[in-house]
């Protein structure tokens, strides 16, 4: 079997990531006089020549007789449509329709909220301040507990690490020295009192910048919105908070959560700086991998945890949709957005995920599910699914994934996928995206953006507009056919396991809604990459970069991806390998 029907140029393509960065231009002045001028010109009526020439658009045909009775009733449709473009949507207004990744025939365990860490030995404290900084969270965890650590002593060394090498990554677009300090010194109060809010009490981390913290800039990345003040905090800041999470700042992301070029710069991969580190969680994945941080919280549309951790060698959990709390975090598409942990080991993702689970009324898309984690759990036994060609046509990583697999003793169990027209799932993303920030191609706002190619956002909301209703309606019931489909895959399985994009499975099963993990599973010698991962430019010379290994589960069954993930990661050995020029 092909996985190459959707690359993931096509799928970034698709929109629901991007590389955008924003400027006042002479176009987009242009357009405003153009605007003003024409503001009070009335609008010609839609003819039956006009119908005839917009036909080709859609792929229909019409006769004479059929035209001149749409265009008896058509101008007052678009009327309509005019009057409900002038009425203010914020950002937070979420569609009446809501997705919901479940299935009426299907039923779903009940989970209690149960964390049970893996009770793997820690070992001392080490001396160098580069390795406490690059050490997984489950280790920090236990150093403030023994008294070894403090969390003001881990704060103040990831806030000097921020310092030195943050400019050159140029993954945060604010520090907050002052907020941090605070959190690590009532972190610290609270554990020598003995009050433990859980394991990522006094543990610092960065928060993508679409998620909202009160009192502090959330630019979305892109310059219409760098001065932007949040008023509230997220859900997701809320839940952090009470677990003891210390804030350091926000990460950078992709100008409107696409890519990894912002307002301010390209966020660079710590294994070569050269290159951008994927995105749209670009500043999570690059601050995590280099101990910048203990841990990043990212979103997920379509790729946007997945392939930052793939370019920068992190672990990204991308969480079952509805699990995790959207409140608070800019809506791209409602009906994809999903929040989860980047991490630099399987354990720490438990650990986050645990953290920030839950329902939430304020989110439409929230689902309520407990999360039962056992770290320490064996997977022998198992029934994972996989398929021979995806492996033959990935790398050796991914093989070497699949084979700790089989060390670990899981049954594997060959799976074929139906071949769909599974790319037609990315009109949804265009549609809900382009109605998103339908403000910016209206007022012209869209030219001020300085990546205008066909791939970037827009165009791709331009053309959005000719997307037929018809159309878009068809394709959400396709959705439900994949997401039957999927059911049936994953029926007997507990969870499947290929390279990361391996016949459209990132795709499938982000509009399916299913969760998978990222892991860090090998390198490869590869030339500085586009976002896209062409070679960039003739240069031939290549680095020693890292790559990861996806698993997916059925719904909400993240506990399984964890403790699979962690013993498939405990034998590829390659988690404590961290960026050369960071250590």
């Amino acid at each position: 079997m092909s996985d190459k029907k959707t690359s993931r140029r096509d799928l970034l393509k698709g929109g629901a990531l991007a590389v955008v960065s924003v400027g006042a231009t002479g176009a987009a002045m242009a357009r405003q006089e153009a605007d003003m001028a024409t503001a009070n010109v009335p609008r010609e009526p839609v003819t039956a020549q006009t119908l005839e020439c917009a036909e080709s658009l859609f792929d229909v045909s019409y006769t004479d007789a059929e035209r001149e009775m749409v265009v008896q009733e058509i101008d007052g449709w678009i009327d309509q449509m005019t009057r409900i473009r002038s009425h203010d949507k914020p950002n937070s207004l979420s569609p009446a329709t809501v997705f919901d990744p479940r299935l009426r025939s299907r039923s779903y365990r009940e989970q209690a909220d149960q964390l049970v860490p893996s009770g793997a030995d820690a070992g001392p404290l080490p001396s160098s301040a580069a390795d406490i900084a690059l050490a997984p969270v489950w280790k920090q965890a236990h150093w403030l507990r023994n008294g070894s650590l403090t969390s003001r002593r881990l704060t103040d060394i990831y806030l000097q690490r921020i310092e030195t090498h943050g400019a050159a990554l140029e993954c945060f677009v604010t520090v907050t020295p002052d907020i941090a300090r605070a959190e690590a010194d009532q972190a610290d109060r609270e554990l020598a009192a003995g009050q433990d809010r859980g394991p990522l009490h006094g543990i610092p981390y960065g928060m993508k910048d679409i998620i909202d913290v009160a009192g502090v800039r959330a630019t979305w990345g892109a310059t219409p919105y760098q001065d932007r003040v949040a008023e509230i905090d997220a859900t997701v800041t809320v839940k952090l908070r009470e677990a003891g999470a210390v804030l350091l700042g926000k990460t950078t992301n992709g100008a409107l959560a696409y890519g990894d070029r912002w307002f301010g710069g390209i966020t660079r991969n710590p294994w070569n700086t050269q290159e951008g580190s994927s995105g749209s969680s670009a500043g999570s994945a690059s601050a995590t991998a280099a101990g910048l941080v203990a841990f990043g919280i990212g979103t997920e549309t379509l790729g946007s945890i997945v392939s930052p951790s793939n370019r920068c060698g992190t672990t990204g959990l991308r969480p079952t949709f509805g699990r995790v709390s959207r409140q608070g975090a800019m809506a791209l598409c409602w009906s994809l957005d999903k929040i989860g942990p980047i991490c630099r080991s399987v354990e720490d993702t438990g650990f986050v995920l645990s953290a920030i689970n839950g329902y939430d009324g304020a989110d439409a898309g929230s689902l309520a599910s407990g999360l039962e984690i056992d770290a320490s759990r064996s997977v022998r036994g198992l029934r994972v699914g996989y398929n021979p060609d995806w492996f033959e046509a990935g790398s050796a990583a991914d093989r070497a994934a699949l084979a700790a697999a089989r060390d670990a003793g899981v049954e594997l169990v060959e799976i074929e996928l139906p071949q769909l027209p599974y790319d037609a799932l990315l009109a949804v993303v265009e549609a809900e995206s382009a109605a998103a920030f339908e403000h910016l191609t209206l007022s012209g706002e869209d030219d001020s953006l300085v990546w205008q190619v066909p791939a970037a956002w827009p165009n791709t909301w331009r053309r959005a507009r000719f997307i037929s209703a018809v159309d878009l309606i068809n394709i959400d019931r396709f959705r439900r056919e994949v997401m039957e489909m999927m059911d049936g895959v994953m029926d007997g399985l507990d969870a499947m396991i290929g390279p990361n994009f391996a016949n459209a499975l990132l795709l499938i099963t982000n509009y399916t809604g299913h969760p998978q993990l990222a892991i860090k599973s090998g390198y490869n010698d590869l030339q500085t990459r586009t976002i896209f991962g062409d070679a960039e430019g003739s240069d031939t010379t290549t680095h020693r970069v890292p790559q990861t290994t996806s698993l997916w589960a059925p719904l909400f069954e993240e506990g399984t991806l964890i403790a699979l993930g962690r013993e498939i990661e405990r034998r590829l050995g390659v988690a404590d390998d961290h960026p050369p020029a960071f250590r």
